[in-house]
C-alpha cells in the first residue's frame, strides 16, 4: 500500500533524516535487492540513527537488477541513453502522479509556475524518445500550463529560429519613426527589450548542450530576459568542451548573463538546478553528498572532490540511496558542481539520446 509522501513540506535537518530513516526501514521491508545489499555490508539497521549511516546503492544496480520496494505494477518505465552494446538502466516508476508532482514542486521551487514560461525544447518529443525521462519531464512543465507556443523544436530549428526573431521584434521599441528593427538589426543589435524581460511569457530554452551549441552557431538570437538551460550532452557529437566554454559560448550567442543547468538521471525522480557559474542545489527532499573515491563507506566534507551519492526522497518505490559514478565537491551551503565522472564509468546521459545521423 502506498503511503502518503509527505516530503514536499519538508521543513529542515530532523524533519528530513525522520523521513530518509522512514524510507530505509521501509527499503529494507520491501526492496530485496537493497535489503541483501545492505546485509551484504554488515550494517545493523538498528544501528542506523541518521542518514549519514545508510548505504547507498551503487548506480550500476539498474543495470542488472529489478529495483523496486513495491510489487505494484510500474505505470512508467524510463531506460538510460546508452551506446550499441551497452547495458542501459531500467527505472519503473510505480507511481506516476507522484513522479509528475516531483517534477511540480521541483520546478516551482526553483522558477515559479510552469504557466508563466514559455517552453521551447532542444530535445527529441516524447513521441520520438518515449523511454527518455528528460522528454517526460519537460512534457509535464508544458502540461501545467505552460504558454502556446510551447513545444519540441530539435528537428525544427529553422522554424523555432523564426518564431523568436518575430518574438523578439515584437518585443523591441522601434528604432525610428520608419518601422521596427529589422531580423538583421535584432542580431547585430545592443537595443533592449521593451522592458526588462521576455515577459508574458517568460521564455524556457532547454536542450541538450550539443543541441544548443548547434542551434547557437547558426541562429545566435538575443534573447535577454529568457533562461538557457542546458541539460548536458556532448559525448560523440562535438568536440569535448570544458563547461566554462560552453557556456561563454551559449551566454555570447543569447545575450544572457548566465546559462541554467539540470542536473538529473533516469534512475532518480528529482532533480537539481543550477542557475548559474555550474553550482547546482537540490529541492528540500533531495540531498547531495560527496563519499571518498578510495573508501566508498566514508564521507568527506566541502569543498573536497569526491563521488556523488544522492538521496532522493520521492525515490521511495524504487530505491532513495543512489551513489552515482559522478565526481562533485558540495560546499558549506549545500549547494555542489559537477567535476567528471569516474574513469571506469559507461558513456552515458543526454547526448546519447539520439541515434548518430
Amino acid at each position: 500500500m502506498f503511503f502518503p509522501s509527505g516530503i514536499f513540506s519538508i521543513s529542515d535537518e530532523r524533519h528530513f533524516n525522520r523521513i530518509a530513516l522512514e524510507h530505509f526501514r521501509y527499503q529494507l521491508q520491501e526492496n530485496p535487492v537493497f535489503r541483501e545489499f545492505t546485509e551484504a555490508l554488515g550494517i545493523d539497521p538498528g544501528e542506523v540513527k541518521h542518514y549519514t549511516e545508510i548505504p547507498f546503492l551503487p548506480v550500476e544496480f539498474f543495470k542488472t537488477h529489478r529495483i523496486t520496494a513495491t510489487k505494484r505494477k510500474p505505470e512508467l518505465i524510463f531506460k538510460s541513453s546508452g551506446t550499441t552494446g551497452t547495458t542501459r538502466s531500467i527505472h519503473q516508476v510505480a507511481d506516476a502522479s507522484l513522479y509528475r508532482d516531483t517534477l511540480i514542486a521541483s520546478f516551482r521551487y526553483f522558477y515559479g509556475e510552469p504557466g508563466k514560461y514559455m517552453i521551447l525544447a532542444l530535445t527529441p518529443s516524447p513521441i520520438e524518445n518515449p523511454e527518455s525521462s528528460l522528454t517526460y519531464m519537460i512534457r509535464t512543465w508544458m502540461d501545467a500550463g505552460s504558454n502556446e507556443g510551447s513545444g519540441f523544436y530539435l528537428h525544427r530549428q529553422d522554424h523555432l529560429a523564426k518564431f523568436l526573431e518575430k518574438m523578439m521584434v515584437d518585443s523591441f521599441a522601434p528604432k525610428s519613426p520608419e518601422g521596427d528593427l529589422s531580423k538583421a538589426e535584432i542580431r547585430n543589435s545592443n537595443v533592449e527589450p521593451r522592458t526588462s524581460n521576455l515577459k508574458d511569457p517568460t521564455v524556457l530554452l532547454i536542450g541538450l548542450t550539443y543541441a544548443l551549441l548547434d542551434f547557437a552557431e547558426h541562429h545566435p538570437i538575443p534573447l535577454s530576459g529568457s533562461i538557457i538551460m542546458e541539460t548536458g550532452g556532448m559525448k560523440g557529437r562535438k568536440k569535448e568542451m570544458i563547461k566554462e566554454e560552453v557556456h561563454e559560448l551559449l551566454q555570447q550567442a543569447f545575450r544572457v548573463p548566465c546559462i541554467h543547468s539540470e542536473y538529473g538521471m533516469t534512475e532518480l525522480l528529482s532533480q537539481a538546478y543550477s542557475e548559474g557559474k555550474g553550482i547546482f542545489r537540490c529541492p528540500p527532499w533531495m540531498k547531495v553528498m560527496i563519499r571518498d573515491v578510495n573508501d566508498p563507506l566514508s564521507w568527506i566534507g566541502p569543498g573536497r572532490t569526491g563521488g556523488i551519492s544522492i538521496i532522493d526522497l520521492a525515490n521511495k518505490y524504487s530505491c532513495p540511496f543512489i551513489a552515482t559514478q559522478d565526481l562533485g565537491r558540495i560546499y558549506d551551503d549545500g549547494s555542489f558542481e559537477i567535476l567528471g565522472r569516474f574513469d571506469y564509468s559507461d558513456a552515458r546521459g543526454c547526448s546519447l539520446m539520439i541515434p548518430p545521423v
